[in-house]
């Protein structure tokens, strides 16, 4: 019975200590994870802007932000976003080219405690009627 007591303590110990080092880090928190544009023209342009917060302790630092293909561009936050503070995520996407269902899928690197986060931008793409 000493050795359940005490292999439960360890484990309670333990799960303590994992989150509580999940919570000193940077956290972060969107907004929304998507944007659906329902029906666009091939060759028209979308954007849209992800707002995130750091939800976390410790300052966010973005390291990077990259796009699935070139049709989709991002632009980021390059300086520490402070715990409590928000930032915005900017991606557009040219459909040109395109046509069909698109997902474009843009992965956030960061030292948050998830450290690859992904928001995507859907549409559907009609060819040009002449």
């Amino acid at each position: 019975m000493k050795k359940i007591a005490l292999l439960f303590s360890f484990f309670v110990l333990a799960l303590a200590i994992q989150v509580n080092a999940q919570d000193a880090g940077p956290v972060i928190t969107f907004k929304e994870n998507s944007k659906d544009f329902g029906d666009i023209v091939q060759g028209q342009q979308v954007a849209h802007t992800f707002v995130l917060t750091n939800t976390g302790k410790q300052p966010l630092i973005i390291s990077n932000v990259a796009a699935t293909c070139g049709c989709t561009v991002p632009s980021w936050p390059k300086e520490p976003v402070a715990p409590g503070k928000s930032a915005e995520i900017k991606v557009s996407f040219n459909s040109t080219g395109k046509v069909g269902k698109q997902n474009s899928v843009v992965r956030i690197y960061s030292n948050a405690s998830e450290p690859i986060e992904k928001v995507s931008l859907i549409s559907n793409v009609l060819t040009k009627s002449n």
